[in-house]
């Protein structure tokens, strides 16, 4: 690699070059990590609950976790979110709308023993699931 008088042009662009291989500049570059996260980059989103379903925790523990299949608003897309809370997945019915958010895991994976999992319902037709399941408001009627 020149390092003359003049080899400052190309050692300018052989930088520029080189930055390609490295895994997070491209990614973030690219906007990859956004194109793939069905949010599409923000830390919340509604959609409609389709589906109550159960998930089965992995190894070493054995329980089913709460979850629900819902359609995001903004773009169409499915997603599994868990339901936090003790008898939380009973305030959440077919056809409600529910705001849903990352639920915390390293690196936008899964987090605990909940596999493929990666987001939680924090309000259900605009009222905080945390405050029905502790008892202290109601399910609105719509």
């Amino acid at each position: 690699m020149g390092k003359g008088m003049y080899a400052a042009r190309k050692l300018k662009s052989d930088h520029k070059n080189f930055r390609w291989k490295d895994k997070d500049y491209s990614r973030r570059a690219l906007n990859l990590d956004i194109k793939a996260d069905p949010l599409g980059g923000s830390p919340q989103a509604r959609g409609i609950a389709l589906e109550k379903v159960g998930i089965e925790a992995k190894q070493p523990n054995s329980a089913i976790r709460k979850c629900i299949r819902l359609q995001l608003i903004k773009n169409g897309k499915q997603i599994t979110a868990f339901c936090p809370g003790d008898g939380a997945i009973n305030f959440i019915d077919e056809h409600d709308e529910v705001v849903v958010e990352r639920i915390g895991g390293r690196m936008g994976g899964a987090k605990g023993d909940i596999p493929g999992v990666r987001w939680k319902v924090t309000a259900v037709n605009d009222m905080d699931l945390r405050q029905m399941v502790i008892g202290k408001k109601e399910k609105p009627v719509r």
